[in-house]
């Protein structure tokens, strides 16, 4: 459902962390509060900003490191493990105003990946940056660099073991049928859009990928069009779900080429990219913002956790279907 502003001078922040089996039963009251609680705390720092005056591209990093920062989403703290044993974190982001756009792949040692693709957009000639070049850029950029080890959590490390005991890749955004209590929650990549009051979009990403991912594994996050795109003549988008298929499908750019030259709603746009997904085996989620500040929070698994705060200054934040399910924070 689409969204549409009431003020005059609208702004608009989205957020997601990541779609997948979420189950009802499985997702245990107090750990749902933990995830609501980031997920509004996520939609405050961004609408300081916004609130402020600030650019929307500063709105959505300050949302994006919040939740980089905490070990429920799998971005950076709470990133996922690969199959060696490591974390490698990616991101995006992307200003609609310019069209200007950063991304890292593949780090180990930078806290905040968001803000390494910021600093990519604006301080390089380039829009994608990998592994070590990307580490020893962020470094010059004086960017916070952390030791490797500050990205382990228990939980991770042990869903990496199962997930190589049962010999398979496992999705940030699914949950095993018969997993353990430590498994009954979802988490996921992240995301933001945003609106400023000067009528500028700006979307973001940021995720630890796969767990059990080999071979030096990049999925959408960080590559713009697929994971990550804004426009201010269409939308911005950011997406999470089975990247390969995102990645394919061109989700982020497709999803905004609808919208200009076809002129779907958000939600149709939205909803026809998961479908077509969906008929190359994948799975997700789009948060969808326009500059007039209508949204769509989109998905064709059975929850997403995400939320929304505009004007008010009011944090709405849900898992399941249904904008009823959202609860103000």
């Amino acid at each position: 459902m689409n969204m549409p502003a009431t003020d005059d001078r609208p702004l608009r922040l989205v957020i997601h962390g990541g779609a997948g089996a979420v189950r009802r039963d499985r997702l245990k009251p107090e750990r749902e509060r933990v995830f609501m609680q980031v997920l509004a705390q996520s939609l405050h720092a961004g609408h300081a900003v916004l609130a402020a005056g600030g650019s929307s591209i500063d709105a959505v990093i300050a949302a994006i490191v919040i939740m980089e920062d905490s070990p429920v989403f799998n971005a950076g703290k709470g990133a996922v493990f690969s199959h060696e044993g490591y974390n490698e974190l990616d991101a995006s982001i992307m200003d609609g105003a310019t069209r200007m756009a950063g991304a890292v792949a593949a780090v180990t040692t930078i806290r905040n990946p968001i803000r390494a693709a910021h600093a990519v957009m604006m301080h390089s000639r380039h829009v994608l940056l990998i592994g070590r070049g990307a580490e020893s850029f962020a470094a010059e950029q004086a960017l916070e660099i952390v030791e490797p080890s500050y990205f382990y959590t228990q939980r991770r490390w042990d869903q990496l073991q199962k997930a190589i005991a049962k010999e398979r890749i496992t999705l940030d955004h699914d949950l095993d049928s018969d997993s353990g209590e430590e498994n009954n929650e979802k988490h996921g990549t992240v995301g933001a859009v945003a609106l400023d009051y000067r009528g500028n979009l700006a979307a973001g990403t940021s995720t630890g990928g796969l767990t059990n991912k080999r071979f030096g594994r990049v999925g959408d996050t960080p590559i713009i069009g697929a994971g990550t795109y804004a426009d201010n003549q269409s939308v911005a988008v950011s997406a999470t779900g089975t990247g390969e298929m995102f990645i394919r499908s061109a989700a982020g750019f497709y999803t905004a080429a609808q919208i200009k030259l076809q002129n779907k709603s958000l939600f149709e746009a939205a909803d026809h990219t998961l479908a077509e997904i969906a008929t190359i085996g994948g799975e997700g989620g789009l948060i969808v913002l326009n500059a007039q500040g209508d949204y769509t929070m989109c998905f064709n698994t059975s929850g997403m956790f995400r939320g929304v705060i505009g004007n008010d200054g009011v944090a709405r934040v849900g898992v399941f279907s249904g904008d009823e399910s959202l609860a103000v924070y």
